[in-house]
């Protein structure tokens, strides 16, 4: 008996294509990313913040402010992958290959600069203001400045869609971390 094929691909035909596509990428990152002006700024803007930031960060504070950090570099990682796979923004420059988000900014400059601005802002009032000014800041200024250096680039998304992403991210972390603190003192 003649076994049919299916009407959708199999999962070793799609492995198939994800091998020969990682291996497309591999190439092409090799050859049009790494060692390129894109690839220093990107490595400068995820290692500088981190620098300065240990610097000036609150020691006596530390573990509080790591937890909204880490808290936020998982919702920012996630929300950036869905993302990219729903195609509405995709980055032809890659400081890592291996890691589909722009890493330089998800798990570098932008998380150091909400922390910062978790660590100085202790009202609600003035961390809801801070973060809008820095949500204007990062859609108006540094979001289309990636686009014009072709480190990031604009599938079906618009500039306006990030600037509440932005500050209703930072906003639930900050909510999740008192939570969290209220928690662990009622213990």
């Amino acid at each position: 008996m003649k076994k049919l094929k299916a009407a959708y691909p199999s999962y070793d035909e799609i492995q198939k294509i994800e091998y020969k596509l990682t291996e497309m990428k591999n190439e092409y990152w090799l050859h049009h990313d790494l060692f390129t002006f894109q690839w220093w700024l990107l490595l400068i803007i995820f290692i500088l913040p981190w620098i300065i930031w240990w610097r000036y960060v609150d020691k006596a504070r530390l573990k509080e402010i790591i937890l909204f950090g880490t808290l936020l570099m998982l919702l920012v990682g996630l929300l950036d992958d869905i993302g990219v796979n729903a195609h509405l923004w995709s980055y032809p420059y890659k400081l890592l290959q291996v890691i589909p988000r722009l890493v330089a900014v998800d798990y570098g400059i932008l998380i150091v600069a909400h922390m910062t601005v978790y660590q100085f802002c202790k009202t609600w009032k003035s961390f809801i203001i801070v973060n809008l000014v820095m949500a204007t800041i990062f859609t108006f200024i540094f979001e289309p400045l990636s686009v014009w250096l072709n480190i990031y680039k604009l599938e079906s998304w618009k500039y306006i869609y990030s600037l509440p992403i932005y500050v209703a991210k930072a906003a639930l972390v900050k909510w999740l971390v008192q939570v969290i603190n209220r928690k662990s003192k009622s213990m």
